[in-house]
């Protein structure tokens, strides 16, 4: 029960993965409605749309025509996220998470995960560059770009409709996160983490962390897959995790047995620094 409970967010996470799946799978082989389509376009109860906002964006750039339902599941897609995090879909929704989740595992187990933090950085930006390119690409062939290459989108198609030659990539994005480059796809060039990345900068949801709990034990620093955004806070600071590249995984508060980090509401802290302020005026 202790180890449950130690990873509760680890579990949930891969119950909500799981779950989206057997869903599309459900959908696509017995015509359920509960969640139908892909991660690209799906309707939940075949009446409330969804719509990745980075596929959109590619559509728009393609020239293609757009309809209603695809803008109305756009709205909601940055609602939803705006709110919870945008970086919530990489660790909570997109299965290949669980892919790189293992490869991460596989890094500690084999114990060459450490990679330099600096350079990490200056690595991590190329996503964003990543997403315009692909952009202008789609721009250029009239298409959505990263669509043919999207691990995600396989992914999804694959437990809908049969992988293929798909999981050839789904390999090559295994043994690139777990031999060459540390959290190489999610943390350093898929573009959909860049968009939502940017989607949630300004979310409710937070993990927040103690000064006076933390240790300093580096433990939240070893297993975060965007570890940059802990760095400014971790024994420094009573605050949030500001970084917009946080995906609200909670491995963070899992790993942390000082309990100086927790999940809460932005605007909660906002309150208690201002009133601390006032007790101290």
């Amino acid at each position: 029960m202790g180890s449950i409970m130690k990873n509760k967010y680890l579990i949930l996470r891969r119950i909500t993965q799981l779950t989206i799946l057997f869903l599309y799978f459900g959908a696509s082989y017995y015509g359920w409605k509960i969640l139908a389509g892909t991660l690209s376009f799906s309707k939940v109860l075949d009446t409330i749309p969804l719509t990745d906002p980075y596929a959109l964006l590619q559509m728009l750039f393609a020239g293609t025509v757009i309809s209603s339902n695809m803008i109305v599941g756009f709205i909601v897609v940055l609602i939803i996220y705006g709110i919870i995090g945008g970086r919530a879909f990489c660790s909570w929704v997109c299965p290949v998470n669980m892919i790189t989740d293992l490869a991460a595992w596989v890094r500690r187990k084999t114990h060459h995960e450490k990679d330099n933090l600096i350079i990490a950085i200056k690595i991590k930006k190329f996503r964003y560059f990543f997403m315009v390119i692909l952009l202008i690409i789609s721009s250029l062939i009239g298409a959505a770009a990263f669509e043919f290459i999207s691990p995600i989108g396989i992914f999804t198609r694959g437990v809908a409709f049969g992988f293929g030659f798909g999981w050839v990539w789904l390999l090559v994005i295994f043994i690139f996160d777990a031999f060459v480059l540390k959290h190489g796809w999610c943390g350093h060039i898929c573009p959909l983490g860049a968009t939502y990345s940017l989607i949630g900068a300004k979310s409710i949801i937070r993990v927040y962390h103690e000064k006076e709990k933390c240790t300093n034990c580096g433990e939240c620093l070893l297993i975060c897959p965007e570890n940059q955004v802990l760095a400014p806070v971790i024994n420094k600071k009573d605050d949030y995790i500001a970084g917009i590249e946080c995906t609200n995984c909670g491995r963070c508060i899992e790993v942390c047995n000082d309990d100086a980090l927790k999940f809460t509401l932005r605007y909660l802290i906002k309150q208690k620094g201002e009133n601390n302020e006032k007790t101290t005026n």
